[in-house]
């Protein structure tokens, strides 16, 4: 093999770099990922459907496995005891039926298991998949139906001594499963097959954790429920009934180990089970809070910026929008509130998609509260009448006692006045519980950042203007108060201002800074060798000063005395000795729990650094309310790029955060730099 000498070596490098600076153009450095501009639901086909389906799935599977080990009959003879009955067994044919329709619901839930993780390919699994999945609904669902004919002929006892066992039930919970993860499944392959996204699944790891645990989770309320039948001498299914009330710490009192063994086994069988499901409730929560939701976030950010430019619009306010060609445009008797300059207006259109931002997190934390709301609504008075059904033979309950026992059992008061004796209401508990779990861990992170906020924002209001007056004084509280009784349309000003709690924080995060950057200021100083500071640390230390003047000119030791970006930019390598301090200053923040969010004076010294100037109007554009990256309508290829803060390619949209979109183009521009530098000092050939 041969061996590149110096020379080729430095050739390659050369042709990468002309590449690099070649590629390097504005339509790239402004070419978002255009997933706002993508439909909701294929992002919901795509990765929320199969998650949903990979979770169910194995759900579907142990009720299967419940349907398949014990007899669908039972002898109730009048006055007797549900769990006393004894069981009729099953003919050869039922059972055998049973064993084939789990094999194949296993082999399918395999098969969608092994695409997620990339083992196998799209185009074999999901048909595997879906086929099985529909074969084992319509197996359960023709067993549950047409097999009540056969099994109700060789009885020998009256039919009105007759019930089902809760294994029959088992089935019918498991064939509706069956139906929903293969609908979803198919919706999935058909979003894929025709193009709409690629036939490969992008799973999170929050995805795949609750997938594995919940998987680990059954298989554990399953073989623990099979030991302490044995040990307590319990019908299998009772016992799993149990071990569901157990780990969910409900504790209704109906069954409780009475053996030493039994007792002794339930310690550690309850400590890791509780906190097995504390793993899965937490990650449902990390799957609903964590920041993978861009897709869905963005798409909102794009409908609320459509909106509201056709609303300013419509009512003629749309001046902002329009770049300022020549300050002379400016007319002398428009409002004062136009800005007067290109920069000015410029952060005015920041201040507006700001603000557009702030009303789509708000709007899609709110519709994310009400499908929760309506989700839990919908398992708490469906689950009731069921339950009324059920008991209504053996307890007579009421449709009040069957709400009451809802609503004991998914706050997990469990007083135990209350508790399913029939074969119906037992598996259906463990059926509904399995669901209203995941449903209450959503709606409770939901109310955290809605309805819990907004008590303490009005909490901290009220303090504010009574026993605790804050630094607005009485009056400017009580205009806060009054814009959100009026939805903004009193003190309009007040409304979207910062809650007290965030308004606090600011002013904590200011004090802390002030100390803390000195430290960084005096080192900087001491890093540069006696001159002025960096401009990245002298940025941290003067946060409000919107255009701090440089005291002498940038040199090695100074780089950038400030981040003005009214000033010219230093020259190699001087240059890029200040992308790397900037670079350095931005990847901390990508750690941070949340989005780092950046001010009007931060976005454009970054955008000065990449090559943007924002007191240049030739480069900026009216927005419109529609478009593409590529819209024809818009802009032509031979043109210059232009770009709005609220248009469709402002980097404040999109899937990236912020950080990830400046650091990504500092390191690009970093690139670009050296490559440059590198031509200019090659020998020429």
């Amino acid at each position: 093999m041969p061996i590149m000498g110096d020379t080729d070596l430095g050739k390659n490098i050369d042709q990468e770099a002309q590449a690099l600076g070649t590629c390097a153009s504005r339509e790239k450095r402004f070419q978002n990922d255009g997933v706002h501009l993508e439909p909701s639901r294929w992002w919901f086909l795509s990765s929320a459907f199969p998650m949903i389906a990979g979770t169910l799935g194995p759900v579907a599977s142990a009720f299967s496995i419940c349907a398949l080990v014990q007899p669908w009959r039972q002898h109730l003879v009048p006055g007797g005891d549900v769990q006393e009955s004894p069981f009729v067994a099953n003919p050869s044919w039922l059972t055998i039926a049973n064993a084939i329709q789990l094999a194949i619901a296993v082999t399918s839930n395999m098969f969608l298991l092994l695409n997620l993780a990339r083992r196998v390919r799209f185009s074999l699994a999901q048909p595997i998949t879906i086929v099985g999945w529909y074969i084992s609904a319509i197996c359960r669902i023709s067993l549950s139906v047409t097999a009540t004919g056969p099994l109700l002929k060789d009885m020998k006892f009256p039919e009105n001594e007759f019930i089902w066992s809760q294994a029959f039930y088992y089935g019918i919970w498991a064939a509706i499963l069956y139906f929903l993860d293969a609908s979803l499944m198919a919706m999935t392959f058909w979003g894929a097959s025709s193009g709409q996204y690629a036939k490969d699944f992008m799973l999170t790891f929050s995805q795949r954790t609750l997938m594995l645990q919940t998987i680990m989770f059954l298989l554990y309320l399953l073989l623990g429920a099979r030991v302490f039948s044995a040990v307590e001498g319990w019908n299998y299914l009772d016992a799993v009934y149990w071990a569901d009330v157990t780990l969910f710490t409900v504790g209704f009192g109906d069954y409780a180990p009475t053996t030493t063994l039994g007792q002794a086994l339930l310690i550690p069988y309850a400590l890791f089970g509780i906190i097995s499901l504390g793993l899965v409730i937490n990650s449902v929560r990390s799957l609903i809070l964590e920041r993978e939701r861009p897709h869905f976030a963005a798409r909102m950010e794009e409908k609320t910026r459509r909106r509201m430019v056709r609303t300013i619009t419509r009512k003629g306010d749309d001046e902002i929008l329009n770049p300022i060609r020549v300050e002379s445009e400016i007319s002398r008797t428009q409002s004062v509130k136009i800005p007067a300059t290109e920069f000015e207006r410029r952060r005015a259109e920041f201040a507006l998609m700001r603000k557009i931002q702030d009303q789509s997190a708000s709007r899609r934390r709110w519709m994310a509260m009400s499908i929760s709301t309506s989700s839990w609504l919908v398992l708490w008075l469906v689950g009731a009448v069921i339950f009324e059904k059920s008991e209504k033979p053996y307890q007579d309950w009421s449709y009040f006692d069957s709400f009451y026992f809802c609503f004991e059992a998914w706050t997990t008061i469990g007083y135990g006045d209350l508790s399913p004796i029939s074969n119906a209401g037992k598996s259906f508990f463990v059926f509904w519980s399995l669901l209203a779990l995941p449903t209450m861990t959503v709606l409770i992170s939901q109310a955290s950042d809605t309805v819990v906020k907004l008590i303490r924002n009005g909490t901290l209001r009220l303090g504010n203007v009574t026993i605790l007056p804050g630094d607005e004084g009485f009056f400017g509280n009580m205009k806060h108060i009054i814009s959100k009784i009026t939805f903004g349309k009193a003190f309009a000003d007040y409304f979207d201002s910062a809650s007290p709690e965030l308004a606090e924080s600011s002013r904590s995060i200011n004090q802390r800074s002030e100390g803390g950057m000195t430290e960084a200021y005096e080192q900087t100083l001491q890093d540069n060798g006696g001159g002025c500071p960096s401009a990245s640390a002298v940025d941290h230390r003067v946060p409000q000063n919107r255009h701090p003047q440089c005291t002498r000119a940038p040199s090695r030791g100074s780089l950038s005395c400030r981040r003005n970006t009214h000033d010219e930019l230093p020259t190699d390598p001087d240059f890029n000795f200040l992308l790397i301090s900037e670079i350095q200053v931005i990847a901390p923040h990508l750690k941070e729990s949340k989005p780092h969010r950046y001010t009007f004076d931060q976005w454009a010294w970054y955008l000065k650094l990449i090559g943007e100037d924002e007191h240049n109007a030739q480069t900026h554009r009216k927005a419109k309310p529609k478009g593409s990256h590529r819209d024809p309508n818009d802009e032509d290829s031979d043109k210059e790029l232009t770009w709005s803060w609220v248009g469709n390619r402002s980097p404040l949209i999109g899937s990236q955060e912020e950080s990830e979109w400046i650091l990504d183009r500092l390191i690009d521009r970093l690139r670009e730099s050296l490559s440059a530098e590198r031509r200019r000092r090659s020998p020429v050939e």
